[in-house]
């Protein structure tokens, strides 16, 4: 049976007329030419002076890339000095007589004058007494729109020289030579010579290309897609499956062109076979990026990752059918990928265990065999981590079974016990030492990062604690204020999937902001993202991949040659500045509690509960009580969402690091007090009713403390003290405008 036959007996009959209703009018041509502002079929030009022709190799285009290689490949700045004469093909030289338009062929001079410049003696051209020639009619200008040479014979469309290339090309069709000189050095794309069907799956991939707007694809390399398969001789994209096109491709050396094959190859399947569940469900590989809602939200902007799941490794039909059951019903419940993975790796370690004993049936499974498979899991290679997934996800995949009875045959012994595996051994800590965090945050070393972008993902992970892959996703207005104007960094939490913040310093916020500015600067349109991929990103939604930012991390630990206390060579992960930010703040002697909203964990463990009820114990009086700050204004603090729990954090950290006799300290974590000893000018000071007698107190003192010093002469401390003296002025009878301030203050006396 010939590939064509098995493709109409497995439905695909109706391709053609899919493919002839899905591609829109301005891309069903042979010949598609981009608009020159086009941003995704983008080609630059040639870097030398007055070439129309696109880049080919190096910033030149095939032409001069050929010329440069002829002269030795010399320095590029030389070569741009002198490239030599036009291309051949574009610009022909005409015949050197004036008001003569026939092409030159020889001498500068065109075949008729040449001629008559032999019969003349052959004297000196320039200094030759030409005379035009005598014809009835303008003869007519060349076939090609770019030449404007003279036809040598009104019979024909060419001028000589271009006709002499038509017949050293083997005289093919005379229009079809025309739109080739024409598309020569052009940004086009030629899909003549394809196959029908060929052609239009060709055309539906540069319409899907053009339409997800992230990744650019010159023409150039959608040309190479077209060789290759016309070298294959399919007669559809659907002919070869993934690995094959790959396959066929690796003597080529090519990466674009074959990525687009296979984008192009796999928009054409979803058309055919359309997408989801109901699709996916009976493949035994299953493709995660069809499968809309699973991988990434539907709405997300950013391209599904192309991951498979596969369930051919499965030896057993019965085990293979409820491992996928399991699987769609952990995905289709918000379970992440990477837990879905691990539980399908225990089922399929399982199904390898099964075909090591001879067990084949799951009415066999129990107990006694479940002790066998510890033993055995315990003697294969991995460490604790992945033996312990091995057996806790089968032992989920057990329960899930029982639970939705998949199957009544698996007996009731078949289970696995808390005491079936060791504990996990206890985890030295992952922080930092400090000695490597001041080499880390050492100015010197941040400005030599390569990439502003990645500069600023260092500095966040650092100083605010996220996760890498939260702090990748920020959004572009990921800045909030609350009432005090203090900012904080809106994020969202991708493990609790939960929006949340943290407070910030100004340093910080002033970093973000010239990241914005610089997105705004490259894409004017605005994206969704701070950082967003510096390649492959026409748009500007696509985020920084994790993979990137950590081979720029790797690259900058070594050019600035970060070292430990035995000077080796520093190894991190993003992950251990969390570690580090979370115990610097211990260390501090901050509450628990406190740590636990700035990291946004789900829970601590039982002493953390204490810490618990006691922050909210306290934050229920600082809610009730009224806040001024040092100009008499109110201060009010966001009781609710993400924002009120960062900001309770923050003020918590006040209270718990800067004890002072009459109020609290505002300041943001992250910094230190540039106001020592003078929290009555400090712009971050906040107080209340229970500090009135204090601050009455106070006053009383200051203004002694002023009267003693305008005695003696003091005049500059009577004038430092004498703001102190208004600030503390105004505080009282701000507190004193209060109608329940007489009960607090006869309670705090």
């Amino acid at each position: 049976m010939t590939v064509t036959a098995k493709r109409l007996v497995n439905g695909r009959a109706g391709l053609l007329e899919k493919l002839l209703a899905a591609v829109r009018t301005e891309f069903r041509t042979e010949i598609y030419l981009p608009a020159p502002d086009d941003p995704v079929f983008v080609s630059a030009a040639c870097t030398v002076a007055d070439c129309e022709r696109v880049v080919h190799q190096r910033g030149l285009c095939n032409g001069h890339a050929i010329r440069w290689r002829q002269r030795g490949r010399p320095p590029m700045e030389d070569f741009l000095a002198d490239p030599g004469r036009p291309v051949r093909g574009r610009t022909l030289p005409a015949c050197s007589v004036e008001g003569c338009h026939f092409g030159a062929n020889g001498f500068g001079l065109c075949s008729r004058h040449r001629d008559r410049w032999v019969r003349s003696g052959r004297p000196d051209p320039a200094a030759w007494d030409a005379r035009p020639l005598v014809v009835d009619q303008v003869p007519a200008e060349c076939r090609l729109m770019f030449c404007t040479l003279w036809v040598e014979n009104q019979q024909k469309i060419l001028c000589k020289n271009h006709e002499d290339r038509w017949r050293r090309a083997g005289r093919p069709d005379i229009e079809v030579f025309v739109v080739d000189c024409e598309l020569n050095g052009t940004a086009s794309i030629d899909l003549r010579g394809l196959p029908p069907q060929l052609t239009l799956e060709f055309q539906y991939g540069l319409q899907c290309r053009a339409d997800a707007h992230h990744r650019t694809t010159p023409p150039n390399t959608v040309m190479q897609a077209v060789r290759l398969a016309k070298a294959t001789g399919v007669t559809s994209l659907l002919d070869l499956d993934e690995s094959q096109w790959r396959e066929g491709a690796k003597s080529q050396q090519v990466r674009d062109p074959v990525l687009f094959l296979i984008e192009a190859r796999d928009a054409v399947e979803t058309l055919d076979e359309g997408a989801g569940w109901e699709v996916e469900y009976p493949r035994d590989v299953w493709r995660l990026h069809k499968l809309p809602g699973i991988s990434t939200p539907a709405t997300s902007t950013v391209p599904r990752p192309r991951v498979r799941l596969r369930f051919d490794r499965i030896a057993q039909p019965w085990l293979r059918d409820l491992g996928k059951r399991w699987t769609r019903l952990r995905l289709t419940s918000g379970l992440s990928i990477a837990a879905a993975r691990a539980g399908l790796d225990a089922v399929t370690c399982f199904s390898e265990f099964l075909t090591l004993v001879g067990v084949d049936r799951l009415a066999d499974v129990d107990r006694l065999l479940l002790e066998r498979y510890l033993g055995w899991v315990a003697s294969r290679p991995g460490g604790h981590g992945v033996k312990r997934t091995r057996v806790g996800g089968l032992n989920l995949f057990f329960q899930a079974v029982r639970q939705h009875r998949w199957d009544e045959t698996l007996p009731g012994t078949a289970a696995f016990h808390p005491g079936d595996i060791p504990p996990a051994p206890d985890q030295p800590s992952r922080r930092l030492a400090e000695h490597v965090m001041t080499q880390v945050e050492s100015e010197d070393n941040l400005r030599r990062w390569p990439d502003p972008a990645g500069r600023l993902v260092t500095l966040i992970l650092v100083r605010c604690g996220l996760r890498i892959s939260s702090a990748l996703t920020l959004d572009f207005d990921c800045i909030i204020h609350d009432g005090q104007g203090a900012p904080y960094l809106r994020y969202f939490n991708t493990k609790m999937k939960r929006e949340a913040a943290v407070p910030i310093d100004e340093e910080l916020q002033a970093a973000i902001r010239e990241q914005q500015q610089r997105i705004l600067e490259r894409w004017p349109q605005a994206t969704a993202c701070l950082i967003p991929r510096q390649h492959a990103n026409v748009s500007g939604n696509l985020r920084m991949p994790d993979s990137s930012y950590r081979r720029k991390l790797g690259r900058w630990l070594a050019t600035c040659d970060i070292r430990d206390e035995h000077g080796r060579p520093v190894h991190l992960t993003p992950h251990q500045w969390r570690h580090t930010f979370a115990c610097r703040l211990i260390n501090r002697d901050v509450p628990q509690e406190v740590v636990r909203v700035l990291l946004d964990h789900e829970s601590s463990r039982m002493t953390a509960h204490y810490a618990r009820i006691t922050d909210q114990t306290v934050r229920r009086r600082w809610e009730e009580a009224m806040k001024v700050n040092i100009k008499g204004e109110r201060v009010a603090l966001d009781t609710d969402g993400p924002l009120g729990q960062a900001q309770w954090a923050k003020t918590r950290y006040g209270i718990a690091t800067q004890t002072l006799p009459n109020g609290y300290c505002g300041l943001p974590v992250q910094k230190t007090c540039p106001h020592a000893n003078a929290c009555l000018t400090c712009p971050v000071f906040v107080t209340g009713p229970e500090f009135l007698p204090e601050l009455r107190d106070q006053r009383t003192r200051t203004l002694t403390l002023i009267d003693n010093a305008t005695t003696c002469g003091h005049t500059r401390v009577a004038e430092m003290n004498r703001q102190v003296a208004d600030n503390l002025t105004r505080m009282i009878d701000q507190m004193q405008e209060d109608p329940g301030l007489g009960e607090e203050t006869a309670d705090a006396s």
